[in-house]
C-alpha cells in the first residue's frame, strides 16, 4: 500500500520534533522560562496526549475525555530527558503506524468527533500541524539558551 501524503506529512513532522527535543540539554525540560511559560516537558505532554486522543478517534476507539481547565502542564514525575524523549518516540511512532495504516478511502471516510464531522485525513493534518507549532515553540527556547544550531540535518 502507498503512503499516503497525510501519514508522510505526520512522520516527517515527527522526525523533526524528536531531533529538536534531542538537541535540548537535560536541564531545559523541566526548566521554568517565566510564571506563564510551559516548560518542554509540559510542551511534549500535551502534544503527546493530542496525538492519543486523535489517534483513538481515527482507530474508532473509546477517547479518554478531555481535560478543559487550562494549559496542559506535565505531571511532575514527567521530568527527566531521557523519559520525555522515550515517551514522544511511542507516542509518535503509534501515530504515524495509524495514518500509516490507512487507505486513502479510509483517510477520506467522514465521522463525528467532539460533535464535529471530519475526516481521517484531516485529523493527521491537524495533528501535523500542531507538531509543527509546538516544534517551533522548541526553536524558540533553543534559542532562550543560546542555541542557534541548525537541528535538522
Amino acid at each position: 500500500m502507498e503512503t499516503s501524503i497525510e501519514a508522510i506529512g505526520l512522520k516527517n513532522a515527527c522526525a523533526l520534533f524528536l531531533k529538536d527535543l534531542e538537541a535540548l540539554p537535560e536541564d531545559a525540560f523541566c526548566k521554568s522560562f517565566g510564571h506563564t511559560t510551559r516548560s518542554v516537558a509540559d510542551i511534549v505532554y500535551e502534544v503527546n496526549l493530542v496525538n492519543d486522543h486523535v489517534g483513538m478517534a481515527i482507530r474508532d476507539e473509546e477517547q479518554f475525555e478531555w481535560r478543559n481547565d487550562g494549559w496542559i502542564k506535565a505531571p511532575a514525575e514527567f521530568c527527566s530527558k531521557d523519559q520525555i524523549v522515550d515517551a514522544f518516540k511511542k507516542s509518535s511512532q503509534k501515530i504515524v503506524e495509524t495514518a500509516e495504516s490507512f487507505t486513502p478511502e479510509q483517510l477520506a471516510e467522514k465521522f463525528t468527533t467532539n460533535g464535529k464531522e471530519t475526516t481521517r485525513a484531516e485529523r493527521c493534518r491537524f495533528m501535523t500541524v500542531h507538531i509543527w507549532y509546538h516544534c517551533g515553540q522548541l526553536n524558540f527556547i533553543q534559542t532562550l539558551l543560546g542555541d542557534t544550531d541548525w537541528h535538522w540535518k
